[in-house]
């Protein structure tokens, strides 16, 4: 079965259905986390940072919308779908405001669920990175459009001039392929001989300094990124 390319976060504090939606989010998602309070899933979203949250509204020692905001503060990209048992107006304003992609009532089914996440998958899938400054990757990466900078724990990683115009490239639009012609033209200003096996190098460096499966390989194409 093909998995989407996405980590999920899922924060329930009720035992047996978390079990439940993280057994079944797992045939579907490259990679499922689970916490059962809102401090504890703040530590794994910092650690693991995952594209997708779905979180309980009333999880103990920090409430869906309080770890919500603290997301937030410096992090608006990551998607969000908030589960509430209750239908409350004000907790549905609030929620909005924290840019959410679904609200969902309890209980849910999983028809509900999988609609919701359809909605996510479009939105990351079409992703436009033209406003947005900085990119958050896995394994406590950035990528810094205006410096055209990667970054790894807020220090900058190394690059060559080549590695960052293909990165400035790949990072332009997340999921789009890139054929080899592309790069090519893109990165090289001169009449080079061998250009694609010298793309090939460096792209295999540059997996080196990039989270991995983050670089991906269309075979007989060429590349994209996946995030």
């Amino acid at each position: 079965m093909t998995k989407y390319p996405f980590d999920i976060l899922f924060i329930e504090d009720e035992e047996a259905l978390r079990t439940n939606y993280v057994r079944y989010l797992k045939r579907h998602f490259r990679n499922v986390y689970e916490a059962d309070n809102g401090q504890s899933a703040y530590l794994t979203y910092k650690e693991k940072k995952p594209q997708i949250l779905i979180i309980d509204i009333n999880i103990p020692k920090l409430n869906g919308l309080e770890l919500l905001k603290k997301i937030r503060e410096h992090d608006h990209t990551t998607k969000a779908i908030m589960l509430t048992a209750q239908s409350g107006t004000s907790d549905l304003l609030e929620a909005i405001s924290l840019k959410l992609t679904k609200y969902l009532i309890k209980p849910i089914s999983r028809d509900e669920l999988k609609s919701a996440l359809n909605l996510v998958i479009n939105e990351l899938s079409d992703f436009d990175v033209s406003s947005k400054k900085t990119l958050v990757l896995k394994e406590m990466f950035t990528w810094d459009y205006t410096l055209r900078e990667l970054f790894e724990n807020n220090v900058k990683v190394t690059l060559t001039n080549k590695e960052r115009r293909i990165l400035t490239l790949l990072f332009s639009n997340i999921n789009k392929t890139y054929s080899y012609d592309e790069i090519i033209y893109d990165v090289w200003e001169d009449d080079e001989e061998d250009k694609l096996d010298a793309l090939k190098t460096i792209i295999k460096n540059l997996r080196k300094k990039v989270p991995q499966n983050t670089i991906v390989n269309i075979y007989g194409s060429g590349y994209k990124i996946e995030i």
